[in-house]
């Protein structure tokens, strides 16, 4: 059993080597009691273990990690993507399974969200595309017992060990996975080995260090259903870049930084008091301390306390690190850390930026997608024939920046013409259509007097029949005739 226990736990190179980066990102994400529990907080020298503890518990967090994934989250999802799923349309499974798609309630939209956050956090994320075995032997039987494909979100921390190889055509594919699976009691783990052929369940008891064997299954699918969401490819096959990596080394940094302005200001506000073993003292206010009659003058009782400068200059470090932060993120004018301090091209470079990241990334969820549709439909004895769309401009618009500097043009125009056109990129920027703007303004006018417009350039006479009609050819260049 002990031999078999070795066996079954060893890991990937790889995952050894990467597994401690792992966590720590993943805890820097978490933040809370997750990341106090990593001991991130730089122990000083002679710094007792109740004076640590004491510290872990007092520092705040300031979560950069979770602040930057959710806003990359908020502009991939704020429109759903586009699907179409083809001849999968007429699946009777199919809505069963975009409402509940790990059959733990969750839908497939949400579940795409949650890969996504995790790909961001590791770099990349697995997703396991699965049918309970059953002993149907018709369709119908299946679909009464609500057998169909699942999903499943794997992080790359419980995959312990992988293999790839390559096929004659020159195509990378994975030939064997194992999974980690933690078990409810805290005391067993289930140990998942697919290959081509076979699907192998092992139990292992943690606190014995022993393997039981489960079950071997027959892989009926003959390949391994196992798809990769990369945030950023990385060089390493299978293995992505994260969005937080360098993010997480400044949360760390500034989280340090705020121990040490919480050590200042207590040590600033209740400062040491410095005496002899024979000088009796009191603390508190109006105390009194009483010194030994023939005391040496050099040997009176004072107070120690720090400079308040070094705070300050903490806090300027941990504005230079947020605004690092925000450089690597491409979110400077997202999270208004920098806006009044970059000029509109600036602002405009940062945002054309972040809108090709967050393509990129739009880019790689409508691959996974693809791959999990196409092994879903497998599963279904089918071929997918659809097409995943995901958006590939997220129209990120500084929309104050723009309405200032709008104001300010009509503020200086003096032509009416030039007036009405900067009017009508007003109405588009408060989200209202001009032509809806016109067509709800009154049509009749006592004032008003039929007459014809031209248009120089094509040479087109219009009658013009209401004020809404004259104003909309102005806009578009006709003149009077």
């Amino acid at each position: 059993m002990r031999e078999e226990y070795i066996k079954v736990m060893q890991t990937h190179p790889f995952y050894e080597k990467n597994r401690l980066r792992w966590k720590f990102l993943l805890e820097s994400y978490l933040g809370g009691d997750e990341y106090k529990q990593g001991n991130y907080l730089t122990r000083y020298v002679t710094e007792s273990e109740n004076d640590y503890q004491m510290r872990l518990e007092t520092t705040p967090i300031d979560n950069h990690c979770r602040s930057v994934i959710q806003i990359y989250n908020a502009f991939l999802f704020r429109q759903k993507p586009r699907r179409d799923f083809g001849s999968l349309a007429t699946d009777p499974n199919l809505e069963a399974f975009l409402r509940d798609a790990d059959l733990e309630g969750r839908s497939f939209d949400n579940f795409m969200k949650d890969a996504a956050t995790y790909s961001a956090i590791f770099g990349h994320a697995w997703i396991m595309v699965s049918k309970p075995a059953t002993q149907s032997r018709t369709r119908a039987e299946e679909l009464g017992q609500n057998i169909r494909p699942y999903v499943s979100l794997i992080s790359p921390l419980n995959i312990l060990d992988w293999h790839w190889s390559r096929a004659v055509n020159g195509v990378h594919y994975i030939d064997y996975l194992k999974i980690a699976e933690d078990n409810d009691d805290g005391r067993t783990t289930t140990i998942r080995e697919w290959t081509e052929t076979d699907i192998t369940t092992t139990l292992i008891d943690n606190t014995r260090r022993d393997a039981n064997l489960v079950s071997v299954e027959p892989n009926d699918l003959g390949r391994i259903p196992a798809v990769l969401l990369y945030a950023q490819r990385g060089i390493q096959r299978g293995f992505g870049i994260s969005d937080i990596e360098d993010v997480a080394t400044a949360q760390r940094a500034i989280y340090n930084f705020n121990s040490n302005i919480e050590e200042g200001i207590r040590l600033g506000t209740h400062p040491s008091l410095v005496k002899t073993p024979g000088t009796e003292a009191v603390a508190g206010a109006g105390s009194i301390i009483q010194m030994e009659d023939n005391m040496d003058p050099g040997l009176k009782p004072y107070l120690l306390e720090p400079s308040g400068n070094s705070i300050e200059s903490i806090h300027e470090s941990i504005r230079e690190q947020v605004s690092a932060i925000d450089r690597m993120a491409n979110l400077g004018s997202a999270r208004a850390q920098e806006v009044s301090q970059l000029s509109g091209v600036a602002l405009e470079t940062e945002f054309q930026m972040l809108n090709a990241r967050l393509s990129d990334k739009a880019d790689n969820l409508e691959l996974c997608e693809e791959h999990i549709w196409a092994l879903w439909s497998e599963y279904e004895g089918r071929v997918f024939d659809g097409e995943i769309d995901y958006p590939d401009s997220f129209n990120i618009r500084d929309q104050e920046r723009e309405l200032k500097q709008l104001n300010i043009a009509k503020a200086t125009s003096s032509d009416p013409a030039v007036a009405r056109v900067i009017d009508y990129q007003l109405l588009e920027l408060l989200g209202v259509e001009a032509e809806e703007y016109i067509t709800e303004q009154p049509t009749e006018s006592a004032d008003f007097v039929e007459h014809e417009m031209i248009n120089p350039a094509s040479g087109e006479v219009v009658q013009v029949t209401s004020p809404a009609q004259h104003e909309q050819l102005v806009v578009e260049g006709y003149e009077e005739t």
